[in-house]
């Protein structure tokens, strides 16, 4: 049996670990098992945590930083700080007021939200209770779906499109299929259109996945032509390799998430701070560059800026936050989060995100007092 959402925050709930505990006791084993997997083995999903570790800080005293801030500008537009909602899907698995509810605990701590196409809740009812709102899409088999989507996302004043590519397929969740996931009857993605006809009818020998599930999945001509239709800045979220982020600022994008998709797609791919360095260096700042995985405390923000990120998207701790406390959750989570970044600054010496270099973060096998060679 699955306890009712708290309505107070109780005195134990005090980072964003705590709320994983406690929503364990809110979330039934068809919920807690969609939301905290990982692909296969779950390798890369435990990397993104790890690689946090393998970075230490490096403090400077008695610096002045009387009137420093968290504030960034991305796209156009000021936030009062990096930290994002990233995109997730289903939120009425785990609160019945879903995306209502993480719009408004977005809402109250000023930080932007990216609206999965999956949502259970329309765009318009989130645009009207969000604060920032960023809207997350998959490319659609029809160019004509695809562009209502954009369209859509216009109309309620997102400020940004992010297309996810890292997932043509689904991932192998072995724990889903082992509890036997499955959406409850009355739950669907309603900002979706209602997919029409069967699945591909294959051949004797052909591949289900080659055959069947790519045929017509998108490529990069797909990204030059969003970008080419919308308004709005179009981001690619699930890079991962120098090579690929190249390849997306020449099909035109203004933004880049480095994202293995919280470990769900593909096991033993890189975890996505130890890819960040390499692809930060290869964009070189002509795109900003955010990052998603394993992001759980503000230090773990600050050695994501470090090492070449504007911003951070968290998703699993926003919906731990959703499951065990609502509205309320959610908001109390960022607002922990943004504080333990403003500490990890104040202790490191820097004023504003723009201090926070690599000059600011050493890697566990080099000495402590020597930042990385080329800072």
């Amino acid at each position: 049996m699955t306890l009712p959402p708290l309505h107070a925050i109780p005195a134990d709930l005090v980072a964003a670990a705590d709320y994983e505990r406690h929503a364990r006791a809110h979330l039934d084993e068809n919920a807690w098992t969609y939301l905290n997997c990982g692909a296969a083995d779950g390798l890369t999903l435990s990397a993104n945590r790890a690689a946090f570790q393998r970075w230490q800080l490096r403090t400077r005293v008695l610096a002045d930083v009387a009137g420093g801030h968290t504030r960034l500008t991305l796209f156009g537009h000021e936030y009062r700080h990096p930290i994002l909602l990233a995109p997730v899907a289903y939120h009425r698995l785990f609160h019945a007021e879903g995306e209502s509810a993480v719009a408004m605990g977005a809402a109250a701590m000023e930080a932007p939200m990216v609206l999965s196409s999956m949502a259970t809740t329309a765009i318009s009812a989130v645009a009207a209770q969000a604060g920032p709102l960023w809207f997350q899409l998959y490319i659609q088999r029809e160019w004509e779906q695809t562009l209502a989507l954009a369209r859509m996302a216009e109309a309620a004043g997102c400020h940004a499109l992010v297309v996810t590519v890292d997932a043509p397929v689904a991932g192998i969740r072995n724990q889903e299929q082992r509890v036997g996931f499955h959406l409850p009857p009355d739950m669907r993605a309603v900002n979706l259109p209602q997919a029409q006809g069967g699945q591909v009818e294959l051949q004797a020998g052909q591949s289900v996945i080659f055959d069947g599930l790519m045929r017509g999945a998108p490529g990069w001509a797909d990204i030059e032509w969003l970008v080419s239709v919308t308004k709005l800045p179009v981001l690619v979220k699930g890079i991962l390799t120098a090579e690929d982020a190249l390849r997306a600022i020449d099909a035109g994008v203004a933004g880049i998430v480095v994202s293995n998709h919280g470990g769900r797609v593909l096991d033993t791919v890189p975890a996505t701070l130890d890819a960040l360095p390499a692809i930060a260096v290869a964009v070189g700042g002509r795109v900003p560059l955010l990052l998603d995985g394993g992001v759980r405390r503000g230090t773990d923000a600050f050695k994501a800026i470090a090492l070449g990120a504007s911003a951070v998207l968290i998703g699993r701790p926003y919906v731990h936050a959703l499951a065990t406390a609502g509205a309320l959750g959610v908001a109390h989570l960022l607002r922990t989060l943004r504080e333990e970044l403003e500490v990890a600054m104040v202790l490191c010496g820097c004023r504003t995100l723009a201090d926070i270099d690599r000059s600011r973060v050493v890697h566990e096998f080099c000495a402590l007092d020597a930042p990385l060679a080329g800072t």
